[in-house]
């Protein structure tokens, strides 16, 4: 039985099947992202509203998940069921100064995100991909790399939507 979840923002469904689909697909979301982040940075700066971030500051966000999941990938294949620390989401936004990145340097260091998560991906063996760790998302939950792949592509997605919906 496959477990499957699904996001009521974004429609997203956590189908686990298609994990070793992922490194293609941030792949490709990460040129989504760099097509918006060619566009006016006055308007990628812009929030709608106090607590929704910017274009600009989603668009680190994802960058940043990038680079925290294939950590956690990497722990995971060097630990046993490891308990992976808050990656402090919102404190981000303002300690990393989101706001003041330049688009055209976030648009490069996403990209070599994603190529840096889909590497750890790609080199994931059949067994790698059921090791688990403790991740505390949306509670601390025993999860499997399957499901850090899948996960990590619904932040790809819902954020791009997000971002969409601004613009």
């Amino acid at each position: 039985m496959v477990f499957v979840q699904t996001c009521v923002e974004c429609d997203f469904a956590y189908d686990l099947t298609v994990a070793t689909e992922v490194s293609a697909r941030a792949r490709d979301y990460a040129d989504d992202y760099a097509r918006i982040l060619i566009s006016d940075p006055a308007r990628l700066r812009r929030r709608t509203a106090p607590t929704v971030w910017s274009p600009l500051e989603y668009s680190c966000h994802v960058r940043d998940v990038l680079l925290v999941q294939r950590e956690r990938v990497l722990t995971a294949r060097r630990v046993e069921i490891p308990v992976t620390e808050p990656m402090g989401r919102d404190e981000r936004v303002e300690h990393a100064g989101y706001a003041d990145e330049q688009p055209e340097d976030v648009s490069r260091q996403l990209w070599d995100a994603a190529s840096l998560f889909a590497h750890a991906l790609d080199r994931l063996s059949d067994d790698d991909w059921e090791r688990r760790l403790v991740y505390g998302y949306p509670e601390p939950t025993e999860r499997t790399l399957r499901w850090v792949a899948v996960h990590t592509l619904h932040e790809l997605r819902h954020h791009l939507g997000d971002i969409r919906r601004q613009l």
